[in-house]
């Protein structure tokens, strides 16, 4: 049997959950990263939380930042507790000492803390501060090693912070050491910053690997673990159940509806009636009393509360009966951020149908598209395996022509892991006249038809002929 580890507690359910409880009581940990990514944050979160009991947390700061700029930064938080500052909390500057006493001198300070106080939790911030003050790599080993040697000694958790780099982390001594190594990193974008943190040792310990995307508020950090595929189970039984589309003729030609779990991707060129198509669908599902969410990166909920009353909907009504409209701004976008939250929005409200228009959005957005295309994979999976039925809007440029209609780059890389493909066009000549057609151009475990049938936009919406 494996024996139980112990765990200290981040103050974050999401750190917890990537680290799977959080880090082992009594170990030795680093928190890495370039000035101004959060460590300092996640640091000061973790020790608020766990501050309260008869045993005291030391921060120690060193040369980088001034304690009283410090304590001015954290008072702005909502985890600080002023209450706890001075007994259950300590911050002490031990800069001064350092600069007259050396590096020994961090190994005096922390063995009369520890003889004075017993601390559960001794935070040094920033410890790569001290390798400036090393007179030789060999006399920094030596001290490292004593210090090590003391705080193993003890019943205490300790949390190195520095400004290290990767090169740091391949030759620096206190990493072969350490238990375990935070890294948070920040990717500079020319709208945005996008901030990750991975995980690159917890001894002792699974964890979840990967970078998880976080940002900076007002209660510390809020981080997304990365979404990833659902196990797949043993066995399982095939959900032999169709879901209206709630465009009319439509059914018709997929077979009877899509598939419970199904995936369809919608594509078309603009103005060919790709969000009143996918509105419709949710629409149909929320007047079947069915939890639907709808995302969308393009008009804001105004916008599409004006497109809804012009389907003759009312939307006050359609929101109670469970359609609920989740809206990101493209420039503010960031796909980590919505895809979780997504997620947890359908954990929350049991949804069974699911809009994303549209994931050219995404694409454009996400500054790593192959990590787009891996959530967006996992995402799908989760669908299928909770019976989610989801529509994902793609807008074509151009391309190829099947029958007159336009065919071009229907959804790239996102067309396979699609159970079904309706292209949508106003491409279809007729004489002088070009018209709307649509054509299903896969559609899996259906006889679909495959030539192009007519579409008329009506008041209630998009109609096959």
């Amino acid at each position: 049997m494996i024996p139980r580890v112990d765990r200290i507690s981040t103050g974050n359910h999401q750190a917890d959950e990537i680290l799977q409880g959080g880090f082992p009581k009594n170990s030795i940990n680093i928190i890495m990263g370039q000035p101004g990514t959060g460590k300092s944050i996640f640091a000061e979160q973790l020790v608020f939380h766990n501050a309260g009991d008869d045993r005291p947390i030391l921060y120690f700061t060193t040369l980088s930042e001034p304690l009283p700029k410090m304590l001015g930064y954290v008072q702005r938080f909502a985890f600080f507790d002023a209450e706890k500052m001075g007994t259950a909390v300590a911050y002490e500057d031990i800069g001064a000492q350092l600069v007259e006493g050396g590096i020994g001198a961090l190994l005096e300070c922390v063995k009369h803390a520890i003889e004075a106080s017993a601390p559960k939790l001794i935070v040094i911030d920033s410890f790569k501060a001290v390798h400036d003050l090393s007179p030789s790599p060999a006399e920094l080993r030596r001290m490292l090693y004593e210090l090590i040697g003391l705080l193993t000694a003890y019943e205490t958790t300790v949390f190195l912070i520095g400004e290290y780099t990767d090169e740091d982390a391949q030759r620096l001594p206190e990493f072969a050491l350490a238990d375990g190594i935070l890294q948070f990193m920040r990717n500079p974008l020319s709208t945005r910053d996008e901030r990750f943190l991975r995980v690159l040792k917890l001894r002792g310990s699974g964890y979840l690997e990967g970078l998880h995307a976080f940002r900076i508020g007002s209660g510390g950090l809020e981080i997304f673990p990365r979404l990833i595929s659902p196990e797949i189970p043993a066995s399982y039984t095939i959900v032999e159940e169709r879901t209206p589309t709630g465009i009319e003729g439509l059914d018709r030609l997929l077979g009877g509806g899509l598939w419970r779990g199904s995936t369809t991707l919608l594509a078309g060129a603009t103005g060919t009636g790709k969000t009143t198509a996918a509105l419709q669908f949710v629409l149909r599902g929320a007047q079947q009393g069915e939890p639907c969410l709808y995302a969308n990166f393009q008009e804001n909920p105004m916008q599409l509360a004006g497109c809804m009353r012009s389907l003759g909907n009312d939307v006050e009504d359609v929101q109670r009966r469970g359609l609920h409209l989740m809206y990101s701004s493209p420039v503010e976008l960031q796909v980590d951020r919505l895809i979780v939250s997504l997620f947890r929005e359908i954990e929350r409200a049991g949804t069974r149908r699911v809009v994303i228009d549209a994931v050219g959005d995404l694409l454009a957005a996400a500054s790593d598209p192959r990590r787009l295309h891996d959530y967006l994979y996992a995402l799908v999976q989760h669908f299928t395996v909770k019976g989610i039925t989801s529509v994902l809007t793609f807008e074509t440029t151009g391309g190829a022509l099947i029958n007159g209609l336009d065919h071009g780059q229907i959804g790239g890389a996102f067309s396979y892991m699609s159970d079904n493909i309706v292209l949508l066009s106003t491409g279809i000549q007729s004489g002088d006249t070009a018209r709307r057609g649509v054509v299903v151009v896969k559609s899996r475990r259906s006889a679909h038809e495959l030539g192009v049938h007519d579409v008329e936009i009506t008041e209630t919406g998009l109609r096959v002929r």
